[in-house]
């Protein structure tokens, strides 16, 4: 009978490796935790009534689901994005992209809910809404004869921390299993 060693640097390393993942899935448990008290800030965010200036910083998150207003002077695009109407109606939602007053920094907005494929004419004005995250302004109310969109909702974030944490697990319990697996062949 001979004795069979078991090889150390592989063993290092799969160990090594199966840590790292382990403490991915934790950092994604602390991930789940964090993005659940940002929904929670945001939803206290979309019940405040007060109006905060629109946001022309992409990073400026902490505006996201307050009231704002814009006046868009230029209108520059006016598209269709998929949208959904107050109401729950899925169709399409007019997107206008201008800047405010002559010149300055695009700005997003959604001026209204339509099922029509026909881009209504805007020639711009003031807009008040919702900021939701791109930034964007969701108008409330609509404009240009359009009807209402359903307001920005931030439960509607993902938060798919813990299904990422659960891969995480799985990754290293299986790269686990599949070690000892090898081991067992080997000294059969």
């Amino acid at each position: 009978m001979t004795a069979h060693r078991v090889p150390i640097i592989a063993t290092i390393i799969v160990i090594a490796a199966a840590l790292t993942m382990v403490g991915l899935g934790v950092w994604q448990l602390q991930r789940k935790a964090e993005k659940e008290a940002l929904i929670a800030r945001y939803q206290a965010a979309a019940s405040e009534t007060a109006e905060v200036p629109f946001p022309v910083d992409d990073n400026a998150t902490s505006a996201w689901f307050r009231r704002s207003r814009v006046s868009c002077g230029r209108v520059l695009e006016l598209t269709t994005v998929s949208g959904t109407a107050a109401s729950g109606q899925k169709g399409l939602a007019v997107r206008a992209t201008c800047t405010e007053g002559a010149f300055g920094v695009p700005i997003m907005v959604d001026i209204g809910f339509t099922r029509e494929l026909v881009t209504p004419a805007w020639e711009g004005g003031e807009v008040t809404g919702v900021i939701a995250p791109g930034p964007r302004l969701v108008a409330d109310p609509p404009v240009a004869g359009l009807q209402p969109l359903a307001k920005p909702d931030p439960g509607d974030l993902p938060n798919n921390h813990l299904a990422y944490a659960g891969q995480w697990f799985f990754f290293a319990l299986t790269a686990l299993v599949i070690y000892v697996l090898a081991l067992k062949r080997r000294r059969g």
